[in-house]
């Protein structure tokens, strides 16, 4: 069996010093030209293999800088007791995600985008409603500690929302979040559904989360319902992949 091509050689060798943990998240990568001396190889073979890495989402090339092991701060989020915790009495301001990414409110911040537009065939049939009913589209982007971690583009109904306070950007963030609203408004949440899959991000996507290439992204999609009337949709709840644990407990 011939051998494997020396790229790939240097590549497995460097992918596993960062997996042991000789080679910690913020390390920088020996340079180019050491890594050439050291593996007896042009610098054409080299550049191929941090390629890959770059690929894999295990380093980042910054210019100046040299290549860096990537840091991937953990995150979490808990898919069923996580929506139960905020509906709870808050001491302090919280949402779901502060809660997910143990943060004060002072640590959280949004971008935020709120439009009103209508439901296009697929967000009819989540609503439960007909094709063409007005919607209120928010875009959020969430950040902890200054870095974004996930993105929400949700839907509320606009006969429910138009003219009140949650149709109005400047009062978020809102403590409980879409939870807290909905409640708010008269409708509390009883039930939450959500699907879970992965692809890779869009450019925008990529470029808003900051995200290194060849790290795909869990697009979850949710639906709110009051007593059996669907009351938000999210399309999507975005997450890079390499920064979530989704963890599921079923009572039997």
């Amino acid at each position: 069996m011939p051998d494997r091509p020396a790229y790939l050689r240097i590549a497995d060798t460097l992918r596993d010093g960062i997996r042991d943990g000789s080679l910690p998240q913020g390390t920088r990568l020996p340079t180019i030209a050491d890594l050439c001396d050291a593996h007896d190889v042009s610098e054409i073979v080299v550049r191929q293999a941090i390629a890959l890495l770059r690929q894999e989402g295990l380093v980042e090339t910054r210019r100046g800088g040299g290549t860096l092991v990537r840091v991937v701060p953990p995150a979490r989020r808990v898919a069923m007791d996580r929506y139960r915790a905020v509906t709870r009495p808050m001491a302090v301001p919280e949402t779901t995600f502060t809660r997910d990414q143990k943060i004060t409110w002072q640590d959280y911040r949004l971008d935020k985008e709120f439009t009103r537009v209508r439901a296009d065939d697929e967000l009819g049939a989540l609503f439960e409603r007909p094709t063409g009913t007005e919607l209120l589209r928010r875009r959020f982007v969430f950040y902890a500690r200054g870095e974004p971690q996930q993105i929400s583009v949700n839907y509320l109904p606009w006969d429910v929302v138009g003219d009140t306070p949650v149709a109005d950007p400047a009062r978020e963030p809102w403590p409980g979040g879409t939870l807290a609203q909905l409640a708010y408004l008269g409708h509390p949440p009883t039930r939450v559904e959500e699907s879970v899959r992965s692809r890779m991000p869009t450019p925008e996507e990529a470029e808003a989360l900051r995200m290194t290439g060849g790290v795909p992204v869990l697009a979850i999609t949710r639906r709110m319902l009051s007593h059996a009337v669907v009351m938000e949709v999210c399309r999507d709840i975005v997450l890079p992949a390499d920064r979530v644990v989704l963890d599921y407990s079923i009572d039997l």
